[in-house]
């Protein structure tokens, strides 16, 4: 598959019209093109504001979560798969995670006082939880999906309502209160390196690290181990890899467990970074998980897609919600030009795969 992408200009038949042509030429590698533009715009229009260190050390923060998301769905998508559900087991996994935390760092009287004499025990134990919620969560998904034939629309879109649900629950509806402020203050705003640029402070926090070491090994499975090369033979051909021997089941349950247990570590980061677990926010991160691995370059129809494309994708969402931010426009209209964008990416998607197709 790789190689077929990496050649694709070359398999562009001639007699598609020129516009159509060239739209297809550039669907491996707009991505970053739409990136720098979106930049520029927002440069252009609050430059002091939005370039400068210190705002570009923020983007890269935020981006942090929503890399974790996309690095799980970009695997799901390859196997021509989706996963509804990574928002709602994030906030469910970021709820048993605080909840747990709380219950292990100390007594009630400990708590009501906002004293955590254990949570030496209570935080490690706490973010563990969170992070298996999501593994067990994902696990069920590919359960589901495999033993019961059941398409993973609709598996991961109840897991949706069910996860949410149990989180909203769980909390009571609210923010989870009194979490161990050290959670945030010595983990998830640690500053591991910092260094000053232009009179501004840049920091790499523990969630940065997380976030593109995951990438950067995922990276790694995905093209040059076994684990990467059966997620792109499912992707492409199910049967076919089911007759070269693949067992296909083992590894759907294999490849949406690993989904959910980066969404449990989405939810352990959130809840480090800022020492609460929320049930309103995070529901339309689902959206912006799948946006930025199909803008990244991974194909709805699976096979295709990449670990680094994803990355990039994920940056498009985070940067549109920070200039909007600077540009005091309604944060409402950042779902309509990742939708916008979204549209455009399934759009390309298609004609690369309509032209290969005619060969």
């Amino acid at each position: 598959m790789t190689e077929a992408s990496g050649t694709y200009d070359e398999l562009v038949t001639e007699d598609l019209p020129a516009w159509q042509r060239y739209l297809s030429r550039i669907s491996t590698s707009f991505t970053p093109v739409i990136l720098i533009m979106i930049i520029l715009v927002f440069a252009i229009h609050e430059r002091a504001s939005f370039l400068n260190a210190r705002n570009f050390n923020d983007i890269i923060i935020d981006s942090s979560q929503l890399v974790v998301l996309s690095v799980g769905m970009t695997f799901v998508i390859i196997t021509a798969g989706i996963d509804l559900s990574v928002g709602s087991v994030l906030i469910l996994s970021s709820v048993v995670a605080a909840k747990v935390m709380i219950a292990l760092s100390g007594t009630p009287q400990d708590i009501a006082r906002f004293e955590f004499p254990t949570q030496g025990l209570g935080i490690p134990v706490g973010l563990a939880a969170g992070v298996a919620t999501g593994l067990v969560c994902g696990v069920a998904n590919g359960a589901l999906i495999t033993r019961l034939r059941m398409p993973s629309f609709i598996v991961t879109l109840g897991m949706l309502g069910i996860a949410l649900g149990l989180g909203q629950l769980l909390s009571g509806g609210t923010s989870v209160p009194n979490v161990p402020p050290s959670v945030q203050t010595e983990i998830g705003l640690r500053e591991l390196v910092g260094f000053d640029v232009a009179g501004q402070r840049v920091r790499i926090t523990p969630p940065v690290v997380i976030a593109y070491s995951i990438a950067l090994i995922a990276a790694v499975v995905l093209n040059r181990t076994r684990f990467g090369r059966y997620t792109y033979a499912i992707g492409s051909n199910a049967a076919a890899a089911r007759r070269a021997g693949i067992e296909v089941d083992v590894h759907l349950i294999k490849v949406y467990a690993l989904s959910g247990l980066l969404a449990g570590v989405a939810g352990a980061m959130d809840l480090m970074r800022f020492g609460t677990a929320s049930v309103g926010s995070h529901q339309s991160d689902n959206l912006a998980a799948i946006s930025a691995a199909v803008i990244g370059g991974t194909s709805l129809f699976g096979g295709i897609g990449t670990i680094g494309g994803s990355v990039v994708g994920a940056f498009i969402p985070t940067v549109l919600r920070n200039g909007l931010v600077i540009t005091r426009v309604q944060p409402f209209w950042q779902n309509v030009a990742i939708g916008m964008v979204l549209i455009l990416a399934v759009y390309l998607d298609q004609r690369r795969r309509r032209a290969e197709e005619r060969m």
